[in-house]
Parts: C-alpha cells; structure tokens; sequence
C-alpha cells in the first residue's frame, strides 16, 4: 500500500510538550508529539506490551516514555532509548500546512499490529572474516541482547559471540513469574535464527563458561578457548536455597528458567497444597499466578510482618497482604523455616514444612510442594579462579564497577545485571541491582561504549513493575530511605508513595496512578524531582515540565 498525507489535527490543540494518539482517517492511529515549535509524529504503541503511548511521558529532550514499564523511544526517529523496547517505533513525515498538522504514512505502518520496525544497525556483522576475536558475551539474557542491539546500532562491526547455558535466545524473564509460561518459543525477544541472521551474533547455546584468562584474553569452556577482544559478563544469577534439612527434595522448587517454570507448572495443579517460603516480588508474583488454580491452599512464609515491607514500606506492605488474604493466601509472617519434612509416602518429596514465628510457636504446614523465593546470588563461581579478578569480586561474588561498568582491575571486561556492583548515579554509592530492566540498560550502554570507542555511563533510573492485584510501578533506589509520603490508600492499592532520605526523595512506587512513576524515573534521571518537602507541600510532580 503505497503513504497518504492525511491533516490528524488542528496546530492549535496540540501544545508544546504534549502528545496526543489521532486516528489516521480510520485505518489506524498515530502519536503527536510536539517540541518547541516542531511536530514529531511515530505510532502510538509501546512495542512491550502495547501501551498507548499518548498516556506516558514526554521530555524536552526527545525522549516519549511507556507509562507502564520504562520503555523509552526518541520521538524524531522512533529509535529505541531504552528497554524494555524490543524493537522500534515506526516515525513519519509530519509538518504544519495551514494550520493543520498533516501526517505521511503507509497506513499499514499505523496499525497496532503493525506498531514497530526493526532497529536501524549501522552494522550488522554480515562479513566479519579475518578480523579480531571481537566482542564475546557470557550470559544470553536481556543484558546480553541489549549489549548486542546497541553495538550494532551504534556501527560495531567486529564479531559477536554469545556464550550461554540456555538452549534459545534471550526471554522475557518477568513472565515466567508473572504468568508461568513454559514455552520458550512463547518468551523469545530475538531467536537464535535472528541473532545470527540479522546481527551477526555467533549463537553459542547449552554451553558453561568454566573460567576467564584474562592476561592471554580468553574465555573458558571445558578445554576450549575462545578468545576475546573485549569481554561482557552477563551472567545472571543463581537462586538461593535456605540451609535447611530438606531443602534439595524432588519437589522444592526455585525459579529462574524456563526448566524451572515448566516444573512448577506440571506441580502447582487443583487440589495440591503450597508453601512459598520467602514474601519476595518473584515469591508473590508466583502466588497471583497459581491464584485461580483452585489448588487446596497457599501458605506464605515471611521474615518481616508484611511483604515488601523493606522496599515498600509497612502500610504498602500491609494493603498488599490484605489483597492476597482476600484471595485465600495464608500469612505466616516473622517467621522462620526450621526444616523441610519429606512426605511419608515419598521420601523424597517433600510433605510438610516447620515453620516456627517469633513468638516461638512451632507450626506444622502441609505441602505437596514447595517454592523457595528468598533471593538470588551473583552467577560468578566461575570468576573465583580466574586470575585478575581477585580485586573485583566481593564476599558473595559481585563484581566491583565504575560507572562504565567496566570490572575494576581488569583490562577490557565488563559486567552487567544481576552480577554487577555498579556506583549509583548521583550518589556514588554502590549498589547491586537485581532488575530484569536494569540488565537490559547496562547491556545498551557498554554496547554502546564499546562501538563509539569512548565511555557511555550509566545512568539510567532502575524501573521496575510487579502485578499484586493492581499493577505496581516502582523507579529509583530507595534501599535505606528514612521516610515514605504517601498519597492516597494502599489498602485501596491506589497510591503513589515517595521515599526519602532527608530531604531528598529517592525513589516512587505507584499503583493505579500511573504515568506518575514514569514521570519521577525522568525527573530523577534529570535532577528536577522536587524535594521531600515540596511534596509534603502539595508539590504535583505531573505538573514539572521534564
């Protein structure tokens, strides 16, 4: 179908620093954006999960954000800014005639199933003969595909190679959690077809990295080298299991792949008893999942007296609790795991769970299976001999950063995710963030520091989104806050909360309120969140212009 130039507006209802979805004379629906005097037009829908667009957040310099997850494109191109977006805004022809704004479009590209393009690569890797041993990563997660999209969207033109233990491409890791999908076909950002095919990427799956020989520049895979010019670490992490007596029977699960999903899955059946040991996001987001399964109970188990109550704060906490109560989940809260009884009809299964509160009290709760959440630690065993990075590992195996996320003592590595200790922005502080999202920033901004040949910090707010009833949005660091405002009623799961430190507000969550959320990671990210008291003032953060 060959473009139209179609008039979608009158110039005079589409103020500067507005967005606003207009139909495209009914065969689809595009995005207006305005800066300044110019009028920038790309299609409506986040290509995450299809948000309309138009409800986010629009900044001044050029940046549209999703108002649901932290998607960000460049509203001149459509190009990607950052993840999650998996692939690209399609970006029209838009100019002011007469006082109308008109639009030139294919109307095929308007259409929300058709909302996305691929990325424009400057290189692709297509001849890459003869050359250096180029970029290899370990890890084939959100990092790893970020890392990937940015070197070649920034004209990399080296090889790729990326070194993984799973068996397909990068997934969608929030809904094993979120949902318990078990195909992996049904997760895949990019496959291992379209990794090699269209970037170059030589596709290493079902492999395991036993070590890194960082004064000859090469990885190690059993008796294999694979040498490097530049190496990224992706590597993840691995769940935790609570050091108690039976915490490896058959039927005491973790989650972190695919595998992991699919067994859970195949247990967590009508009629069968649960016990989740930990109130963690990915404990809880486990409990909506199996929710309506009619299963015959659903036991929590949790060292605070709410869950979330150390990121979320007491009364968030609460109107959380109250929701899952509402829904047949049983609380056993300031409490611990004393051990894991196997059943009496299968000893190696499990079939009850101790559990003693702290009052003393010793309860008894019967499983046919059990989930561990009680978080993870940094996939780095394979670092631990590796000479060279003595100075970078800490006591749980976080590798120490700088703000490039380059490994502190080591020439040419890098590390990003869930196994990076990287220095806050703004702060300096160092933290280890175990976001899905953060993974995928970092992946981007070494991606493009590597191609450029100079240093792209990262500074990117950490955002993050969990369904406990209504959807939650969180952005910013708020580890240590020393006070929470909240407007409005968690036990409603209405609200939007600011954590403090002193005067300065650290970070916000958010249900049923969005694009707040969104707007405050921007305003972080910009140094114009406003402060503490300016809020307490009745500051509307909506209304700061970004």
């Amino acid at each position: 179908m060959s473009s139209k130039t179609i008039a979608v507006l009158d110039e005079s209802d589409l103020k500067e620093g507005e967005m606003k979805q207009v139909g495209f004379e009914g065969e689809g629906q595009v995005l207006l954006s305005r800066i300044g005097d110019k009028v920038h037009a790309t299609s409506a829908f986040c290509t995450h999960y299809g948000a309309p667009l138009a409800k986010g957040v629009l900044t001044a310099d050029g940046r549209v954000v999703c108002p649901w997850h932290g998607a960000c494109f460049n509203v001149c191109s459509g190009d990607i800014e950052d993840a999650p977006a998996p692939t690209a805004l399609h970006s029209f022809k838009a100019e002011i005639v007469n006082g109308k704004i008109q639009v030139t479009a294919d109307p095929s590209t308007t259409l929300r199933a058709n909302k996305s393009r691929p990325s424009n690569l400057a290189a692709t890797g297509a001849d890459v003969s003869g050359q250096t041993p180029g970029v290899v990563v370990v890890g084939g997660g959100s990092g790893a595909l970020g890392a990937v999209e940015s070197l070649r969207e920034f004209g990399y033109k080296g090889p790729i190679t990326i070194l993984t233990k799973e068996q397909h491409g990068p997934i969608d890791r929030t809904k094993l959690s979120k949902a318990l999908i078990t195909d992996a076909s049904k997760l895949e950002w990019k496959s291992a077809a379209e990794l090699r095919g269209k970037y170059g990427v030589n596709m290493r799956m079902g492999v395991e990295v036993s070590g890194v020989d960082a004064a000859s520049k090469a990885v190690l895979v059993g008796q294999e080298r694979v040498p490097y010019e530049t190496l990224i670490l992706a590597t993840g992490g691995i769940p935790r299991r609570l050091p108690v007596p039976g915490k490896d029977l058959s039927n005491v699960f973790t989650l972190r792949d695919v595998g992991d999903a699919k067994e859970i899955d195949a247990a967590a059946q009508a009629g069968k008893r649960l016990v989740v040991i930990g109130s963690s996001f990915i404990s809880m987001e486990l409990v909506v999942a199996v929710s309506k399964r009619s299963l015959a109970s659903i036991d929590v188990i949790g060292m605070e007296e709410f869950p979330f109550e150390m990121v979320l704060g007491k009364k968030i906490g609460a109107g959380i609790k109250k929701f899952h109560e509402s829904n047949s989940v049983k609380f056993h809260m300031q409490s611990k795991v004393e051990k894991i009884v196997p059943s009496d009809a299968d000893s190696s299964k499990a079939g009850s769970v101790v559990v003693t509160s702290s009052t003393g009290q010793s309860t008894t709760l019967q499983a046919d299976l059990v989930i561990m959440g009680v978080g993870v630690g940094p996939a780095t065993e394979f670092l631990r001999s590796s000479p060279g990075f003595e100075q970078a590992l800490d006591r749980i195996g976080a590798v120490q950063v700088d703000e490039f996320m380059k490994v502190k003592g080591v020439e040419n590595v890098y590390a990003i995710g869930d196994i990076a200790m990287y220095p806050q922005p703004g702060t300096g502080e160092m933290r280890r963030i175990e976001h899905w999202n953060v993974a995928g920033n970092q992946g981007r901004a070494v991606g493009k520091t590597i191609a450029e040949g100079k240093g792209q910090p990262f500074v990117k707010v950490p955002v993050f989104w969990s369904a406990q009833g209504q959807q939650l949005r969180y952005c910013g660091v708020g580890a240590g806050h020393d006070d929470i405002i909240i407007d409005g009623n968690p036990e409603e799961l209405k609200f939007v909360a600011y954590y403090t430190k002193g005067d300065k507000i650290i970070a916000v969550a958010s249900m049923q309120r969005d694009p707040l959320v969104m707007k405050a990671s921007e305003l972080l990210r910009l140094g114009l969140m406003p402060s503490a008291s300016e809020i307490k003032a009745g500051k509307d953060v909506m209304s700061i212009k970004a």
